[in-house]
């Protein structure tokens, strides 16, 4: 460490060393380096965001149209007989599950969608959770399917429920699932209705339900598709692409699709897969014939060769397609799946091979949630933030600890990481394995992924029933994939007589960094690594602990009495060649698990980055660990300390150069040799003006840091992401505030309220990194905090522009345009028109002559009067007939108020309504025709009396619907 006193530094010298002005400097700063003062990598980047391409051509997105209540609804039970025997049947939901419910004061929402993200801090609820009270809530979507849909195999994606759900479909129980982060697939072919007659889709979701100890949001967090497929498909997650390199060094990708049938009939299908070069170009073909029986299965298995593909790695991540086709009588299903070419292998002397290359694993596990909109992360904010994660040099990543979203494995692929992929709960119970299956089936494509992780620190770990849990858990992995190896995140219990380090293929270290040497000379043949390491604490631009106020440094002094500083959890790691790499606990900051405080802390300390992706200390300590192919420096605190003129600051400069030199107002201070892991030391009294890093190799200028002091803050700054974006409805810009001082410097101490305006755009969300803020996260509005905020800009749809305005007292407002460049929406289901519809009828026995209007089965009758749904005709008698049609009207409060109107799409034969057994509307002819009535207020109940002529179909042979009176 250098030490310079206030002394040598007014009087030019400094112990041995010459001071003098350096010349000026031949390193510039990159195009699109951040405006003055604001850390890395907030500078806007040019261009529009590459979108993901399009896997499976039969899905629609479903995010537009829903309905959300916040809160549990109560389903009085039934007390009647008959309502008791009705409440046993299918397509009789009660409550809100039930297809008339009245949701007319529900909620619009747009999907993704994470309620708690909208909920106050209170100091009552789940510490772990971020004390926001998660509770329950009600999602409903009417949807309308084409005729041209009967036949087809129909299915509901749901990227992931938080956290256990119901589901139902036109008032029938679909699926039910309990954990939060799987994929749900709902068969809604058997309860389809098309045309007019509108389907209703119910989800319950409780998320009083708690699967992990870090905030799990609630809702509908993911993305929801409608599948439409042949009759003959693939099914869901039913494409399996295994390359493989042969002993004499060609490729072979082994393809397994499964297919199933919803049709009546016996069908061969014809399975064609083609290999797409990253050009385009087909460079390999094959196709094979499979027999499926009605509603069976079959399996078809391919193999496709190439010779000398180019391989997926961390630097150059190419991809190739392999293109499935599935033809069969009723039409063709598609499947396009990027796969990698690459090997992969762990050694227990030497690590992480990827490509036959030694890879040390620079690693970071993530949560998924971001300030601002919780858990309900934009497909374009989850780029960002693993671009943010590339810019720390980051190349692994450790799903914590859970599946991620489908995208975010498609975005790893594609950017080039490798992840260690987490099951979520530790059971070998039929439900928990299924979660593990499918955990494997759907993500086992990816190239990214190099190992599944079965758990994370599970106190049976040291058991002999943890051991066969793990066995059992293993196994089913290796069924599915025997590629990649299987590992277990352990947090002790290493030496114990029964552990399961025994029965898992890389060992993973939850911290314990002082085993490994020992585990390793006991265990000589398994490979290991960190799974999971550090838990440093930083408060991002604080530079001094206070722990009365729930702050930590950022000078990486702060850990968890379990962990280690960044620097030296880092250090055990590099310096042991047969520790594979480590997982940094965690990448970002998340909501939830406030350690070590508790209230008013609602947010971890732990990550690199802050909840809002802005920087902390440990961002430059690890770009210095981690980042070889370009020169790096980083300085630590910022430069504005008035008050504390001559007062001796601490510098912690990180360098992956050679040298690193210091120059305070052009003069040079002190130089020292870098320490790439521990960084440089550096102490000298304050004095306001220019402080640089300016990092040396080969004794030339590679890389420069520079803090300026800043002046009282007299402006605010708006920063985009990026200076355009896509106007398709869903893309995202983050955009950063904050506040200058008269030359246009960031102001790093300034913390007063900015308020926005934006037009063009939608502001999902805000947030400003403080992990003991209460503010909202909706609001159009959001302090500063150590002179940084964020707002999340999500586009509207079409060519335009979007203009921001950031106010705050006493400063000048700051605007901001952002050009919105047209681009078409995702194909995706239109939300579908809401309405009260009566859709089921008892209908009674033909009468010769016409019947009292107010007939009706006596309670418990559920045998002489036949149910029956609008649309469906009454096939017809050899005589004239009447029949009386009955059913209570949907439950509508204006309606019931005000009164309405019941309008018949068709209703053929003649026919009277009456309301509450009161005639309102006639029809004259027999023909098909339709008819409207009035509904006066406080009405119950409607019955239809249709007289159909000799050999004629009759009844209500249309959609019924009820509307409030305009």
């Amino acid at each position: 460490m250098t030490t310079i006193g206030r002394r040598g530094l007014l009087s030019g010298t400094a112990g041995t060393l010459a001071v003098a002005a350096l010349p000026a400097p031949a390193w510039s700063a990159p195009r699109g380096a951040a405006p003055a003062g604001l850390p890395d990598g907030l500078a806007p980047r040019g261009g529009l965001p590459d979108r993901l391409p399009v896997e499976d051509p039969s899905r629609l997105l479903l995010s537009h149209g829903w309905l959300f209540h916040d809160g549990d609804i109560e389903t009085p039970p039934p007390l009647t007989h008959e309502a008791t025997y009705l409440n046993a049947k299918a397509g009789n939901a009660r409550g809100a599950a039930a297809m008339e419910y009245d949701d007319s004061d529900w909620a619009s929402v747009t999907l993704p969608h994470d309620w708690a993200s909208a909920q106050p801090f209170v100091e009552t609820a789940n510490v772990s959770q971020g004390y926001r009270p998660r509770g329950i809530g009600w999602y409903r979507r009417t949807l309308r399917l084409d005729p041209a849909d009967r036949g087809k195999r129909l299915e509901l994606h749901f990227g992931a429920i938080a956290t256990a759900a119901t589901i139902w479909i036109n008032g029938s129980v679909a699926a039910r699932n309990f954990s939060g982060y799987n994929a749900v697939s709902v068969d809604l072919t058997p309860f389809a209705r098309f045309g007019d007659e509108l389907n209703v889709i119910v989800v319950r979701v409780d998320a009083t339900q708690m699967e992990g100890w870090w905030y799990e949001g609630a809702g509908l967090y993911r993305h929801v598709w409608l599948a439409k497929r042949a009759p003959v498909s693939i099914a869901t997650d039913g494409v399996h692409c295994d390359p493989r390199r042969g002993d004499d060094g060609r490729w072979r990708v082994l393809v397994t699709v499964s297919l199933e049938s919803i049709a009546r009939e016996p069908a061969t299908a014809t399975t064609r897969a083609e290999l797409l070069d990253p050009a385009g170009r087909i460079v390999a073909t094959g196709s094979v014939q499979s027999t499926l029986a009605p509603l069976g299965e079959a399996t078809a298995r391919l193999s496709l060769d190439i010779a000398g593909p180019a391989l997926w790695s961390i630097e150059t991540p190419t991809l190739y397609t392999v293109r499935v086709v599935s033809t069969a009588p009723g039409g063709d299903d598609e499947r396009s799946i990027a796969i990698g070419f690459r090997t992969i292998r762990f050694d227990a002397d030497r690590g992480f091979f990827l490509n036959e290359t030694a890879v040390k694993l620079k690693g970071v596990c993530l949560h998924q949630d971001h300030a601002g909109v919780g858990v309900a992360v934009p497909d374009a904010l989850l780029a960002w933030r693993l671009q943010r994660m590339k810019d720390t040099g980051v190349n692994a990543i450790r799903c914590s600890h859970n599946a991620q979203a489908a995208e975010f494995y498609q975005l790893c692929d594609r950017m080039g990481f490798v992840v260690m992929d987490e099951n979520r709960i530790f059971n070998p119970a039929p439900e928990n394995m299924a979660q593990l299956e499918w955990l494997v089936r759907s993500h086992r494509n990816h190239p990214s992924i190099i190992v599944w992780s079965v758990f994370n620190e599970e106190p049976m770990q040291g058991t002999e029933a943890g051991v066969e849990m793990v066995r059992r858990m293993s196994a089913a992995v290796h069924a599915l994939d025997d590629s990649r190896p299987v590992t277990a995140a352990m947090n002790g219990s290493f030496y114990d007589p029964q552990n399961v380090s025994s029965v898992v293929d890389v060992m993973g270290f939850n911290y314990y960094q002082g085993d490994y040497d020992k585990f390793h000379a006991l265990n000589p043949t398994k490979p290991s690594s960190s799974s999971e390491d550090t838990s440093a604490y930083m408060t991002r631009g604080a530079y001094a602990t206070d722990r009365a106020r729930n702050v930590m440094s950022s000078m990486d002094t702060e850990a968890a009495p379990w962990g280690a500083t960044h620097r030296n959890a880092w250090a055990e790691i590099a310096k042991r060649p047969f520790v594979a790499g480590g997982f940094v606990w965690t990448g970002f900051d998340y909501h939830g698990e406030p350690t070590p405080f508790t209230w008013p802390s609602i947010a971890s300390f732990f990550g690199i980055l802050d909840l809002c992706g802005f920087p902390k200390t440990a961002y430059d300590i690890h770009r210095a660990h981690w980042i070889d192919d370009r020169a790096v420096v980083g300085i630590a605190p910022h430069w504005t300390w008035p008050g504390r003129e001559g007062q001796p600051i601490e510098l912690l400069v990180t360098s992956n150069a050679e040298r690193v030199r210091i120059v305070l107002n052009g003069r040079m201070i002190g130089e020292q040799a870098v320490d790439r892991i521990m960084g440089n030391a550096f102490t000298l009294p304050y004095a306001p003006g220019r402080l640089e890093a300016v990092a040396l190799r080969g004794g030339r200028e590679v890389a420069r840091a520079t803090h300026e002091t800043a002046g009282p803050p007299v402006a605010l700054r708006l920063t985009p992401a990026r200076t355009a974006m896509l106007g398709d409805g869903e893309d995202v810009v983050p955009v950063t505030i904050d506040a200058v001082d008269a030359k246009g410097r960031h102001v790093p101490t300034e913390n007063r309220m900015a308020r926005f305006t934006v037009d063009g755009a939608t502001l999902i969300g805000v947030g400003n990194g403080d992990p003991n803020s209460h503010e909202s996260e909706k609001a159009p509005q959001r302090s500063l905090f150590n002179g940084l905020a964020q707002m999340l800009l999500q586009a509207g749809e079409g060519r335009g522009r979007v203009s921001v305005t950031a106010t705050a007292d006493g400063l000048r407002p700051a605007r901001l345009t952002i050009d919105r460049t047209a681009a078409a929406p995702r194909p995706r289901v239109a939300a579908t028109p809401g309405g009260s519809f009566v859709t089921g009828w008892r209908r009674s026995p033909a009468f010769p002559a016409a019947p009292d209007p107010t007939l009706a089965p006596s309670d418990g009758d559920n045998n002489s009067w036949a149910f029956s749904r609008s649309g469906v005709a009454t096939p017809p008698e050899p005589a004239r007939s009447f029949r009386l049609y009955r059913a209570p009207l949907p439950v509508r409060r204006r309606i019931v108020a005000e009164g309405g109107t019941i309008a018949f799409a068709s209703i053929e034969g003649r026919a009277t309504v009456y309301i509450d057994g009161k005639p309102v509307a006639t029809k004259n002819g027999e023909a098909a025709g339709t008819l409207t009535a009035p509904i006066p207020a406080g009405a119950k109940a409607v019955a239809v009396l249709v007289e159909a002529a000799a050999g004629q179909r009759s009844g209500i042979t249309g959609t019924v619907r009820v509307a409030a009176r305009e």
